[in-house]
């Protein structure tokens, strides 16, 4: 029998990513010290039995509290459920695999039972995109649907629309914002669908999901904006600068040029997804394709307020290039720079404790509501200072190309 082809060349260092979960509970953002799976996984295998059995503990819990009556705690426990559903399927990066597909369909009844508990409404929607397929998104609602703000929050690569936001606790609904999340090729079930992330098909399925809302009664259609973390900062930066609609936008965690370091210092793990993502096997194709993965040259097409947020040593996006990045920029804009964090920037002290999404959604609503917004403005926000709105003003020490420590 002839040995199995490697699919990338990385591929041979996954005894390195097996001792790292192994030892660490981590796939991938290493510097981070928490624990991310749910119980001791000792190889990459196993991630997907380890998420399910969580997630199934999780759907028992909310159904038990769905038949008392309780539904804030079944909220809760549903969250839960979808997000543990949601990474069980996720390491499984090949297309028509039935455990995929299975445990999909899992993610998807849970999504559809919060919604029956859920505060407010949430409502599933289809926007129709290339050859009769559809961009998948959740639209949570204010709960009295008065005509308001909504922001589309493009997910990361590890994301998709179940990741965020949560329906217990959700930042936008709680700043009077609507809030879309969607399923963008090459996530969730556009990867079902086969929808690839190639080319400029984000860009277009952004575009096609504004059209969308703009026509919503729920939706002031001249103040939607665009919110993305991770490999969405990436895609919501291309986005804004190929379709001049979105009144504000947000991007954050920063990846805004994939074709520096995630695909050739990261983990492995971030080619492997993402070459399933693009239904790419030939990773010279890949690496061609990657290549042109930048916000280089885009940049300065953005016309509306703009706020950049990373770490200071995030690896996926090495501050020099967030700094390129922000005087590429030519709208009103603003950066905000986390001392010593890194990628992603969930429950942080620089922010007492919180994840970056409730302070960049106070951003977006204020300028949202109020067309409030800085321009030309970098804070650098201490671990032990009073966060991103006080007296913080940075003059980075380092330009574009010039290596930061």
């Amino acid at each position: 029998m002839p040995l199995r082809k490697l699919r990338t060349q990385r591929d041979n260092q996954q005894w390195m990513l097996d001792l790292a979960l192994n030892m660490r509970g981590r796939v991938q953002n290493f510097e981070r010290d928490e624990w991310e799976t749910p119980k001791r996984a000792h190889n990459y295998r196993m991630l997907p039995k380890m998420w399910r059995q969580k997630a199934e503990r999780d759907e028992r819990l909310g159904r038990q509290a769905q038949a008392e009556g309780f539904n804030a705690t079944a909220t809760r426990h549903y969250d839960n459920a979808i997000e543990a559903y949601r990474m069980s399927q996720h390491p499984i990066f090949y297309d028509d695999n039935p455990v995929k597909l299975a445990t999909y369909a899992k993610l998807n009844e849970m999504v559809d039972r919060r919604s029956e508990v859920s505060p407010y409404p949430i409502e599933r929607v289809e926007v129709p995109f290339d050859d009769g397929k559809t961009i998948s998104c959740l639209l949570h609602l204010l709960p009295d649907r008065r005509k308001a703000p909504c922001v589309i929050y493009v997910p990361g690569m590890d994301q998709s629309k179940e990741a965020v936001p949560k329906a217990h606790n959700n930042p936008a609904i709680a700043r009077g914002m609507h809030i879309l999340s969607m399923d963008g090729p090459g996530q969730g079930n556009s990867n079902i669908q086969k929808i690839r992330a190639v080319g400029d098909n984000y860009e277009r399925a952004g575009a096609a999901v504004m059209d969308y809302l703009q026509k919503r009664e729920e939706v002031m259609a001249d103040k939607i904006g665009v919110y993305g973390v991770s490999m969405g900062s990436y895609w919501s930066l291309r986005l804004a600068s190929y379709d001049h609609r979105p009144a504000a936008l947000a991007s954050g965690v920063a990846c805004f040029n994939p074709n520096n370091t995630i695909f050739s210092q990261s983990s492995p793990r971030f080619k492997q997804v993402f070459m399933y993502m693009a239904g790419m096997t030939d990773e010279d194709e890949f690496d061609e394709m990657a290549a042109g993965m930048t916000v280089k040259g885009y940049a300065d097409k953005i016309k509306c307020p703009t706020l950049l947020v990373t770490g200071e040593f995030d690896p996926l996006c090495p501050l020099e290039d967030a700094i390129e990045t922000y005087g590429d920029l030519t709208c009103r804009k603003e950066m905000w720079v986390m001392e010593n964090q890194f990628h992603p920037l969930w429950d942080i002290s620089n922010l007492g404790g919180m994840d970056c999404h409730d302070y960049i959604c106070d951003w977006l609503a204020r300028a949202l509501h109020d067309g409030k917004t800085n321009d030309g403005r970098i804070a650098y926000v201490t671990e032990g200072g009073d966060g991103p709105f006080s007296d913080c003003e940075w003059t980075p020490t380092v330009g574009p190309g010039q290596a930061y420590f």
